[in-house]
């Protein structure tokens, strides 16, 4: 899931709208009557609807440019890599039948499946494979995710910076049209769990060579698609519209159609839900009681890989001193946010790395040696005092703060931006102005704060990309990092010596063959993490949907995954009740 990616970055208003595409299908059944499920439906009604609330439309349709969950659903629909991830968040071959290295751990070398085509019946090939990965690279794309996951490979960074024309054949080969061989600049643990990532998904090298770079976007309803579906129709604030891939290797969808509707907020779609206009609905937490009992189990709630999070720019004042960083960050009481905001739905954190992942540490603190999740407003504002004397700063002269976010009409998200707005007021005396920005303009800022000073403080959430500890360290605060969009590492200040050292023990840790070592040294990193106040964590998901009991095959999964070939265990049957469909046909 980037930063705000990322999978990255995932803001608040999706959130409550996206959890029938961030489940993973695995057989089973999804509720019905307790006998077992309906009839199966007619195809003319296997047609399934889910909301994406807070937007009115994807940021992008390109695998080389996916950064954010709404647009990652739609990717993982139409294009598949060489490795995915399966039900149990492992990796497993897609594309490639098997894989082996070398002795040294640097040479990948990848074995393609029999009979690979893309959705207009030409063969998928090796050369498609490290055309699409060498293109997601363009610096002309300018793509702020290809940087990070695609960084082991060797000279990426050349040719994302121009210095090279290409990679093929210099790290990228194609010895025969079904072997792919990939050299890497580092032997490092987490390499296949990167390629898994969408930047790396394969398009159609004689595709986008025939419609250009950006144009061959708008002809995937043509073909160009890997995955299991292709594009049917794209209409900016109505919807987007997926039909299956004939030509794809595996199990086939049963669904005939699958329709993202774009609604103005997460209220409305429910509210579309309740009349039966759409298949899922994230659950608003006003109406939290009122889903929970609706008949035949339509109520659902999913622990996810997921942290929401407050960032402050270490390279725009006042949040260069980790003193005042410090002070924001306990004045907040997490516990309240749990409690009196999002009704239990959510579990408060002081962790980057959630529970449930590798590296997971129960031991961490919050900054200031505090255990509790309730902060310490008492410590806040010792230490505010501090920061405000060691850059002469009286609450007169004090800089302005604007707290950049995007509730996509949440109100939900509107009282925790509220509730911390009030916190900072009374505990340091501090007035923050919000600024709720359209989520893909704040996508687009905080992408473009990264080594300056842009914005000064905002509200996004990180899931995982895939089940290691680098993807909550190494990628988001590395040097040079893409996605550091925090700064840290930067600047000029007392502890940013202490920062790099925390840079340099990444890179110790992404290559370190003994896991248990491995481990600890991400667990030490995160401390550090949470003590210089890289994030502001807030709280772990637990997003609640609901479903309708005609809908089959839906199993839920803690990291938000859908491996393609599950689709072809999703349906509809008779149940009751059922979404009306036929506008959607």
């Amino acid at each position: 899931m980037p930063s705000d990616r990322k999978r990255s970055i995932l803001i608040w208003p999706v959130f409550l709208t996206l959890l029938a595409l961030l489940v993973t299908a695995c057989g089973g059944s999804s509720g019905g009557n307790g006998n077992g499920p309906g009839a199966k439906l007619s195809n003319d009604k296997q047609v399934y609807v889910v909301p994406l609330s807070g937007i009115s439309d994807v940021a992008t349709l390109d695998p080389a440019l996916s950064t954010d969950a709404p647009s990652i659903n739609a990717l993982n629909l139409m294009f598949v890599g060489l490795v995915q991830l399966d039900d149990n968040l492992k990796v497993y071959g897609e594309l490639a039948q098997n894989w082996s290295t070398s002795s040294d751990g640097l040479t990948w070398t990848f074995k393609l499946r029999d009979g690979l085509k893309f959705s207009d019946g030409n063969p998928i090939t090796a050369d498609d494979v490290i055309f699409s990965i060498d293109r997601a690279l363009k610096p002309e794309l300018k793509s702020t995710v290809a940087p990070a996951y695609l960084s082991l490979i060797k000279d990426s960074d050349k040719r994302f910076a121009g210095k090279v024309p290409t990679l093929i054949n210099d790290s990228l080969f194609a010895p025969d049209p079904t072997t792919v061989k990939i050299v890497t600049s580092q032997s490092a643990q987490y390499f296949l769990q990167a390629l898994t990532y969408p930047t790396s998904y394969v398009v159609e090298k004689s595709f986008v060579q025939k419609y250009g770079d950006t144009d061959f976007l708008k002809h995937l309803n043509e073909g160009g698609c890997s995955g299991p579906f292709k594009l049917d129709q794209h209409i900016s604030g109505k919807q987007v519209s997926f039909v299956p891939n004939s030509n794809y290797w595996g199990g086939k969808p049963q669904l005939q159609k699958l329709v993202y509707a774009f609604y103005k907020d997460p209220q409305t779609a429910y509210k579309a839900y309740k009349t039966n206009q759409i298949d899922q609905a994230g659950v608003p937490t006003a109406n939290l009681d009122e889903a929970r009992s609706l008949p035949n189990k339509q109520y659902r709630q999913v622990p996810q890989l997921t942290i929401d999070y407050f960032a402050m720019n270490y390279l725009a004042k006042p949040f260069n001193n980790i003193k005042i960083r410090q002070a924001f960050a306990l004045s907040i009481d997490k516990n309240a946010i749990q409690d009196r905001i999002n009704k239990g739905a959510r579990l408060a954190t002081n962790h980057i790395v959630p529970q449930g992942m590798p590296g997971y540490n129960p031991n961490l603190k919050a900054p200031g040696g505090v255990t509790s999740t309730k902060g310490d407003k008492n410590l806040a504002k010792q230490l505010f005092q501090q920061g405000m004397q060691e850059e002469s700063y009286t609450l007169s002269n004090f800089p302005a703060v604007t707290v950049t976010v995007a509730s996509g009409g949440s109100q939900t998200a509107k009282n925790l931006f509220q509730f911390a707005q009030q916190q900072w007021k009374d505990t340091l005396g501090v007035t923050v102005t919000i600024n709720d920005e359209d989520f893909n303009k704040r996508l687009d800022d905080v992408s473009n704060t990264v080594g300056n000073g842009k914005l000064q403080m905002w509200f996004a959430a990180w899931g995982a990309d895939y089940p290691d500890p680098e993807d909550w360290t190494t990628l988001l605060f590395g040097n040079g990092s893409t996605n550091d969009s925090t700064n840290y590492g930067m600047g000029n200040s007392k502890t940013v010596a202490m920062q790099k050292q925390m840079q340099d023990l990444m890179l110790k840790a992404d290559v370190n063959q003994n896991n248990t070592e491995r481990l600890a040294q991400y667990n030490q990193i995160e401390q550090q993490l949470v003590d210089d106040v890289a994030w502001i964590p807030i709280d772990q998901r637990a997003t609640s949907y609901v479903l309708k009991p005609c809908v089959q095959g839906v199993v839920d999964n803690a990291q938000s995954l859908v491996p393609p070939g599950d689709w072809a265990k999703v349906y509809k049957t008779s149940d009751s009740p059922c979404a009306n469909t036929n506008a959607y046909k």
